[in-house]
């Protein structure tokens, strides 16, 4: 149950650092991106919370948003804040905070190379609620994400930012 409480609000902090990397290359389509998260400091009792197991998705991304925010919404399921983004052209940087079950703060950092490959890298430090008790949590979030065709099937866009 413990592990479950963590993963909603961690799997919400990993949906932001993911929908930034679907975004490398800017061109819209689908985007097959894996993630390894690696625990500096678990809220876990040791060997028994998730290890830096890759996780692979498959996201579409609209031009429309790639064309508002020159990528993906930075913003999901309303948990999540990015703030400072600097764009550049090989990528952007920002700060990234996070409210709810687990409230963290930390950067996301990006770069990609116009040929539909990218990495993305979050780092977040902050608190996660397991039951009555706070537990301190770090973690490091890195992404690659490539670009597999304009055609994304049956997986729908991720919904824009209001």
């Amino acid at each position: 149950m413990r592990k479950i409480q963590v993963a909603i609000p961690l799997g919400c902090c990993l949906a932001v650092l993911a929908v930034y990397a679907w975004a490398q290359g800017r061109r819209a389509g689908l985007y097959e991106v894996t993630t390894t998260m690696t625990w500096q400091q678990s809220p876990f009792p040791a060997g028994m919370g998730p290890g830096a197991t890759p996780y692979t998705t498959q996201v579409c991304v609209s031009q429309e948003q790639i064309d508002k925010y020159n990528g993906v919404p930075p913003q999901t399921r309303g948990e999540c804040q990015v703030t400072n983004m600097v764009t550049k052209p090989d990528g952007y940087k920002a700060d990234i905070s996070c409210s709810g079950q687990m409230k963290s703060s930390g950067t996301v950092e990006a770069t990609y190379d116009g040929e539909g490959h990218g990495k993305t890298k979050m780092h977040m430090t902050g608190t996660t609620q397991m039951g009555p008790n706070s537990k301190t949590v770090e973690y490091t979030s890195v992404s690659d994400s490539v670009y597999k065709g304009p055609d994304c099937g049956s997986v729908k866009p991720i919904p824009s930012a209001k």
